[in-house]
């Protein structure tokens, strides 16, 4: 009995490992996060999209493609409440907790959501908003915001993964997007990676050598026991 018992506490230490080791990898991967508003905000999206005050999960699209392109969900999940698509913004020194900014807007206004940057790391999503909605932001905040002409309400995720950016002034004006966006150093431009390391199936294949040995370590025993 006693033989039995540890040989499945060994087993089932080993099976909680395997499971938690690909919602670990895929959290990194696509990056989700949840986020409680106080109050509404204005999101990329059909016109000027406004969440209620509430709490959202923000995930990047499973896309070796494009990793610029975010979906917020409701907080279950079960609907896709906007598709926006970004461009990679830079930080000199990353945080330890998600950090949303915002674009200044009048008091009383929701506040237009400007770049989201995941905990540990110093790159970050600029959104991009649609051509007149970001006039009309830039003319309200007196600086550039990021804009596509292409139509963002509903558009497929294909559109999206190619669809021109640029930065608009309030004039109308079109300029530079490093007027918006903060560039990276050049060591660091270099070192962004196109897929993150956790995506590497390295862990996943250590942790079932893992699994491998504990399993025929603990038949090993039962064996040497019932002998």
């Amino acid at each position: 009995m006693k033989i039995t018992k540890g040989f499945l506490i060994v087993l089932g230490v080993l099976a909680i490992g395997l499971f938690l080791l690909p919602k670990a990898r895929a959290d990194q991967w696509n990056k989700k996060t949840k986020v409680t508003f106080s109050q509404p905000v204005e999101v990329p999206g059909a016109g000027a999209q406004i969440l209620p005050a509430g709490t959202y999960v923000f995930k990047l699209v499973d896309s070796q493609s494009n990793r610029n392109i975010v979906r917020i969900f409701n907080e279950d999940e079960t609907e896709v409440l906007t598709t926006i698509l970004a461009i990679t913004n830079y930080r000199l020194h990353p945080t330890s907790e998600t950090i949303l900014t915002f674009k200044e807007r009048a008091a009383g206004t929701p506040q237009a959501i400007r770049a989201w940057f995941y905990p540990g790391e110093t790159w970050g999503h600029e959104f991009v908003y649609a051509k007149t909605r970001a006039i009309e932001l830039a003319k309200t905040t007196q600086e550039p915001v990021l804009e596509t002409p292409t139509e963002l309400a509903n558009a497929p995720l294909e559109t999206l993964k190619t669809a021109p950016v640029e930065a608009v002034e309030p004039s109308g004006e079109v300029v530079e997007q490093a007027k918006v966006v903060e560039p990276a150093p050049v060591e660091e431009a270099k070192a962004e990676p196109t897929l993150p390391q956790t995506a590497s199936p390295l862990p996943l294949l250590g942790l079932a050598g893992l699994l491998t040995f504990g399993a025929g370590f603990a038949v090993s025993l039962f064996r040497k026991r019932a002998a």
